[in-house]
């Protein structure tokens, strides 16, 4: 791919064709010069862009005469009548307050002012990128109204806005030049990982809140937008590159890079073709979390506990009930009749955890994300006399993105060589498109870093052997006048005697066994061969209806799920997955009233095949109420849906602690585990020493996690008490979760200042979330059992099972009847206070209401902080070619509850700043940055290394 890229910019760089050419500046009425300008030729999309120095060439074979366009943001555009060849022009632009003439496309999927948008969007604009002081653009946009960042790992952030998100955002959609960029396996977006290098990227967009009613099931709580630019309108060969190094208390001082090359070329008026290239290396985020999992909003990490089970420690997940080993030992021959007698009064009816892995030890903490995409542009029609025909443009384009980086979801996963890949097919138009692209991916080496390390483990010693190692030098240890607690920890030196060590050659043969290894009862790695069909399509009858301007719409997609049958139920015995879904919709905008009111209305109609089908409408009001529509104000009322997700539905996934079931009918039977009986008396009612369990087994015959622990905890002292606390799970099946959203906002300008105001009322019903559930070995589940009743009774078989760790836990997949509501608003404004001295702010508030004692076994992970603020000082003319810009960003604690771990992430404040120094002759801007100035190291994903310093020195390129 290298090779072809090199070939592609030689190729470019050396086809010389006889065109007219016009050369200019453009600068200020300071007559300071205006980088990054746009000279468009009007009618046509030839075009190009100014140099550091406000320096522009444009070539063409338009022959004069005809009219160029100058444009840039925050000034007035003008234009110029091109009479000759070789002409030069001096232009000088107006300056003026554009914000909310800045065109949008995505809120009603067509051009349109800001200003008019019926709901609340955000924007980053080239000029915005450019004078950003986060490293990337990406992360950049954590500082737009609305935005909530997850960071999982220094290469992979979530975007979260109105809340329910965890790194696994389901309920958020990105699509880069209309291709969505959702995981096919695992159905979120993987941060930038095959998104757009930031010298390609046109614009970006983002629509917080529901907008099903035009882009379908995924975009529920949001929908992000990223247009690379086009290769006829900004040609030529830029360039960048970032070195820099990173901070942590825990990872120490580490070297980092990043660097990208784009090369474009219009040929002529009906060919073009680009290609980029980045690359990105660094040293992640160490995660060294060694508070319980159990403990974790307490002080200290207690791992004293003999069932300690370390957020950031791996392989402490495999745990028994050491009294029931003392069974065990006696069915393998290994003690007499009498020693069990002593064993079993000697040993505590408690839980044992093996001695895990650090984070650290099992994996290189190294990040890494290589992206490259071509595309090739043709325009059959340019030079026609038809001027529909001249905008028709046939685009394939290909991307692909390989990287390393730290997934979070109910373990952490090292995602190692994992690459995903897009390629598309599509016709635009003055007033239609029609696209399909495929999208597919690659496990690579990646593996579940819990699993690795319970599987080192298990290649040192089995853990029958461990265990019995444990029992025997408790009890002897008791036997010897030794304290419970120093009983414990002479146990665990002793099973421990001859452990894998991390970096001796035992442990590195071992784990490189493992994580080659996908069977979960000896490996780790994840496989992953799964893709996604799409297609979708849109034609806007504006030219042909003009009583009001009418869209339809529609997109068809197929999931081909392919993990043999180590994430899914895509076993060899039942074979692969695939389902599909469609979707149609239409809308309708008039304006009326002098073009003071503008309404919007649209619906879709989705089906999935698992599920009934569903409608989204949208209804909308825009009111301008002046001359110059510098005050706007919009209400909207709309619904979205969200169809359960791949995993929802076929997961089938053993993550050592629980097992993750997805609720579609016909995966409760694909999904089944043999699973040994640890007792004389459970083998009994058993009817052997060991049993099958099915997907049957967690929903309908298992009792809720949460009785169970309190069970647990009553059970040594009252039984009869205990036991009336355990419930039977009684949960559906997972089905389409719907929201209300309700927002009113305002976007104006009044004199220097721009303001931005929105508020928002969510109804969320049949919320889709997780339950955990404990499902006994023998017995039939029931509300408050019997514990008198004996032996026969199915009732009293499952407390057996629970007491003697008989049991197999499950997190199920499924909705809640209660209904959520969220509400939030935002604040934002910016105006320049001195000279081209900028600032900005924004606020935003967000709560959520559940009443969790009508669902005790429910979470919904709001995850969302209640306050966020956001500011930033800029000035891009400091004096001749400097400029600079700081950021801060401050957030209040909040709850963070994940099938992971849950917690309280503490208040953040973090502050980014950079200066950059233009070199015009050279075109050519350097940028030295930092970020977290203020050093306080803070975390937005619990279990996630927390985020330290980054400092860089940056150099961009554009010709």
């Amino acid at each position: 791919m290298k090779l072809k890229l090199i070939l592609l910019t030689l190729f470019f760089c050396s086809i010389s064709l006889a065109q007219t050419t016009i050369k200019g500046s453009v600068a200020d009425n300071t007559n300071q010069p205006i980088p990054g300008a746009n000279i468009k030729i009007v009618g046509e999309d030839i075009g190009t862009t100014t140099d550091f120095d406000g320096n522009f060439t444009l070539t063409t074979q338009k022959k004069p005469p005809f009219t160029i366009e100058i444009s840039s943001i925050g000034f007035a555009t003008k234009r110029e009548e091109i009479k000759s060849n070789n002409q030069k022009i001096s232009a000088v632009l107006a300056e003026e307050e554009t914000r909310l003439d800045e065109i949008v496309v995505s809120a009603s999927r067509a051009p349109e002012r800001v200003r008019e948008s019926p709901v609340t969007i955000e924007r980053m604009s080239v000029r915005d990128i450019k004078k950003s002081a986060s490293v990337t653009f990406y992360d950049g946009l954590e500082n737009l109204k609305e935005v909530h960042m997850n960071t999982s790992s220094m290469s992979f952030k979530s975007i979260n806005t109105r809340g329910f998100a965890t790194v696994a955002n389901t309920r958020f959609m990105q699509l880069v030049d209309g291709m969505d960029n959702s995981s096919p396996l695992l159905n979120f977006v993987l941060g930038n990982l095959i998104g757009v290098s930031e010298i390609d990227v046109a614009s970006v967009e983002l629509l917080p809140g529901a907008s099903s009613a035009l882009y379908g099931a995924n975009a529920f709580n949001g929908i992000l937008f990223m247009t690379s630019k086009s290769p006829f309108t900004h040609q030529g060969i830029s360039a960048y590159a970032k070195v820099g190094q990173t901070s942590q208390e825990a990872a120490g001082n580490n070297l980092y890079y990043d660097y990208g090359v784009r090369a474009a070329k219009a040929f002529t008026p009906h060919f073009a073709a680009k290609a980029n290239f980045t690359f990105m290396s660094g040293t992640d985020w160490f995660a060294t979390d060694y508070r319980d999992k159990d403990l974790v909003n307490k002080i200290g990490a207690d791992r004293t506990d003999p069932n300690y089970n370390g957020i950031n420690v791996y392989g402490d997940v495999v745990s028994t009930n050491i009294r029931s080993v003392a069974s065990g030992l006696l069915n393998a021959g290994a003690i007499t009749p009498a020693q069990f007698t002593v064993f079993n009064a000697v040993l505590p009816n408690v839980n044992v955890s093996r001695t895990g892995y650090n984070e650290v030890d099992i994996t290189d903490n190294k990040v890494r994300n290589a992206k490259i995409d071509f595309s090739l542009h043709f325009k059959p029609w340019a030079t026609g006399s038809t001027e529909w025909a001249k905008e028709i443009e046939f685009i394939w384009q290909s991307k692909f993105g390989f990287g390393n980086t730290v997934y979070q979801g109910a373990n952490r996963y090292y995602l190692n060589g994992f690459e995903m890949q897009q390629h598309k097919i599509e016709v635009i138009g003055k007033n239609f498109f029609a696209r399909g692209y495929v999208t597919s991916e690659d496990g690579g080496n990646s593996y579940d870093m819990e699993f690795t390390a319970v599987n080192v483990n298990r290649r040192w010693k089995p853990d029958s052997t461990w265990f019995g190692q444990y029992a025997g030098a408790y009890v002897q240890s008791t036997l010897a006048g030794a304290t419970p607690a120093q009983a414990h920890a002479s146990a665990r030196n002793v099973a421990d005697t001859g452990r894998f060590l991390p970096g001796t050659p035992e442990f590195i043969n071992a784990f490189n066994q493992v994580i080659a290894d996908p069977d979960v009862l000896t490996g780790s790695k994840l496989v992953d061969n799964s893709k996604i069909y799409h297609a979708d399509a849109n034609y806007n009858f504006r030219d042909l209806l003009k009583f009001a301007e009418i869209q339809i719409g529609g997109s068809y997609r197929i999931y081909d799920l392919n993990s043999f049958g180590r994430i899914y139920t895509d076993t060899p015995e039942f074979g692969p997955i695939d389902y599909e879904e469609y979707g149609v919709y239409t809308q309708v905008q008039k304006k009326f009233l002098k073009d003071k009111f503008k309404f919007t209305g649209s619906v879709r109609y989705d089906k999935s095949q698992n599920f009934d089908g569903n409608f989204s409408p949208r209804v909308s009001l825009v009111f301008s109420p002046d001359e110059r529509k510098n005050h706007n104000f919009r209400a909207s009322f709309q619904t979205g849906f969200r169809n359960p997700t791949t995993q929802d539905q076929y997961i089938g996934f053993n993550v050592g602690n629980a097992v993750l079931i997805g609720s579609a009918p016909d995966n409760l039977d694909r999904y089944r585990e043999t699973l040994p009986v640890t007792t004389a008396e459970g083998q009994f009612f058993a009817g052997g020493n060991s049993v099958v369990l099915t997907g049957q087994n967690a929903y309908y015959n298992s009792y809720t996690a949460t009785s169970v622990q309190a069970f647990a905890a009553l059970a040594g002292s009252d039984p009869v008490a205990a036991s009336a606390l355990l419930r039977r799970t009684n949960v559906d099946l997972v089905k389409p979760e719907t929201v209300k959203a309700f927002e009113l906002g305002y976007r104006g300008q009044f004199e220097n200042f721009s303001y931005d105001i929105n508020g928002y009322y969510n109804i969320y019903n049949d919320f889709i979330g997780n339950l955990n559930v404990v499902a006994p070995l023998y017995g039939i589940a029931q509300d408050s059992p019997n514990p008198a009743a004996g032996p026969t009774d199915l009732g009293f078989q499952t407390l057996h099972a629970i007491q003697t760790g008989n049991i197999r836990a499950y997190q199920l997949y499924t909705n809640t009847d209660i209904e959520i509501k969220s509400l939030g608003f935002g604040l934002g404004l910016s105006t320049k206070i001195y000279k081209d001295f900028e600032i900005g702010a924004n606020y935003n508030y967000a709560e959520f209401s559940f009443d969790q004692a009508l669902d005790p076994s429910f979470e919904a992970g709001f995850n969302t902080p209640k306050h966020r603020v956001k500011g930033s000082l800029s000035n891009d003319k400091l004096f001749k070619n400097f400029g600079f810009n700081v950021s801060a960003r401050w957030n209040s604690e909040y709850l963070w509850q994940s099938t992971f771990v849950d917690g309280i992430i503490e208040e953040a404040t973090v502050i980014d700043a950079q200066i950059n120094y233009a070199i015009p002759k050279l075109k050519t801007i350097v940028k030295v940055g930092a970020t977290n100035l203020g050093g306080q190291e803070y975390i937005q994903v619990l279990g996630a290394g927390a985020i330290g310093q980054q400092f860089f020195v940056g150099l961009t390129i554009n010709q």
